[in-house]
């Protein structure tokens, strides 16, 4: 069999193509929501453990965020998953993508953190002090003088773990998310045929992660520019 015969197998015999494109839907749908979920849990959890650097204030606060980035960081995303969904929303009529939402972005949110507290911790200190001295509290610092900064240090770090969450989802099979990886492998089990679906999936995440590297490059030379 050549390789057309296996293509039209593989995507256009019984409309297969269509679990592919479910997959990729999916895959981007949850990959997008969890990390606007990453990014806010990611910023509360760095400025109550930075705020807490500073002033020693807000001490139950940030034991319970140091307890839930060591509880992230700290065990496997697929069983964070399966917690999720088999336990917590386990006698819950519950849309499954929405929990592959929730649970990507809630372990998205302790590796942001990290990075936006190591992106607040490079800029000089000197620049808080200057901004207490003009008599902006720690909000108004933050939001005008230190976070702005911090984003354009940390913006390919925030890229890297966005296209990290991209392939992350593909753990979201274990729970019948139908991803790309799930949708070839409903393909291959009809085909008989593991590597061209296996193969196609593939192409399509390199596209997928490669566009998002492009567009994080661009994004970067942007803010590079804009404060030359």
């Amino acid at each position: 069999m050549n390789l057309f015969d296996n293509l039209y197998k593989t995507l256009i015999y019984d409309n297969r193509y269509l679990f592919f494109l479910e997959g990729i839907k999916n895959t981007l749908i949850i990959a997008f929501f969890a990390g606007i979920i990453g990014v806010i849990i990611g910023i509360i959890i760095a400025l109550i453990k930075n705020y807490h650097e500073k002033t020693n204030k807000l001490k139950i606060l940030n034991f319970l965020a140091s307890c839930y980035v060591n509880i992230i960081r700290g065990t496997p995303t697929i069983l964070q998953l399966m917690i999720i969904y088999y336990v917590i929303f386990a006698s819950v009529e519950i849309n499954i993508i929405f929990v592959g939402i929730l649970a990507f972005g809630i372990n998205s949110g302790a590796y942001v953190s990290e990075i936006i507290r190591a992106g607040i911790n490079s800029i000089d200190k000197g620049q808080i002090e200057a901004g207490s001295s003009l008599g902006l509290n720690y909000p108004q610092i933050m939001h005008y003088i230190i976070m702005p900064q911090a984003i354009k240090n940390i913006l390919p770090a925030l890229g890297n773990e966005f296209i990290t969450l991209v392939k992350e989802t593909s753990v979201g099979a274990y729970i019948g998310i139908i991803e790309l990886t799930k949708a070839s492998d409903i393909v291959a089990s009809r085909t008989y045929e593991y590597f061209f679906p296996l193969i196609i999936a593939a192409i399509i995440y390199l596209i997928i992660t490669l566009s998002l590297s492009k567009l994080i490059s661009i994004m970067e030379r942007k803010l590079n520019n804009a404060n030359s």
